[in-house]
């Protein structure tokens, strides 16, 4: 194994808690009630993928009020305080370093937010590419972000580790011929995942404790 890529919501920082903050609060300004629990129906896919899933729900709303409403709430919300690093990253991260592997994100997150949050953390230097939501067409479940990622990092995917927390993620890496390590954060593996990821691990100590045993 030459390379490791890494989901960023929900698996890196603890992001996904004040998306569901942000639909509630988006969801009573376009009167649909709190809609926090489209987050579960959503984890993983990216903004294109996200509209199919609330038109299926809510049928015809206003999306352009809806990511308005979203970045209003993300924007005062991280104006107060920064992305919350989930425990074992730097750990985790540093380990990967030193032990030469290549490293990526492959997230459904737009571009901007990627960069944003991993320059915050002071996490960015560590990654040789970053493919975002927004850099592919077809989002997670399919296997396109992954492959892409792979292709940055010039690994074939049977040679690299994908840590993901979701289950669209996890299938997504699965497709692409990855090796999928999970990390849960809001969902817990059902028996499909099960059959096919190494994990699930407590956290990212966790996943830098295993590697260290199988030296």
């Amino acid at each position: 194994m030459r390379a490791f890529v890494f989901d960023m919501d929900g698996l890196m920082f603890d992001t996904e808690r004040v998306f569901v903050e942000a639909w509630d609060y988006a969801g009573e300004k376009l009167g649909v009630g709190k809609a926090g629990f489209m987050v579960m129906k959503t984890l993983g896919v990216n903004t294109e993928g996200c509209r199919r899933i609330w038109r299926e729900t809510f049928g015809d709303y206003d999306d352009e009020a809806l990511w308005r409403y979203t970045k209003e709430y993300l924007d005062a919300y991280y104006s107060k305080y920064t992305v919350s690093v989930k425990p074992g990253l730097y750990d985790l991260l540093t380990y990967l370093r030193r032990k030469g592997y290549k490293l990526a994100v492959a997230s459904s997150t737009n571009r901007a937010k990627v960069e944003k949050h991993l320059t915050s953390a002071h996490v960015r230097e560590y990654f040789d590419a970053v493919i975002a939501g927004d850099m592919v067409e077809r989002s997670k479940p399919d296997p396109d972000i992954y492959l892409r990622a792979c292709a940055a990092l010039g690994v074939p995917p049977e040679a690299c580790y994908a840590l993901e927390d979701s289950r669209n993620g996890l299938l997504s890496a699965h497709r692409a011929g990855c090796t999928p390590i999970m990390v849960p954060d809001l969902w817990q593996p059902d028996d499909e995942v099960l059959s096919f990821v190494t994990g699930p691990f407590d956290d990212l100590l966790a996943v830098r404790d295993w590697l260290i045993s199988r030296q």
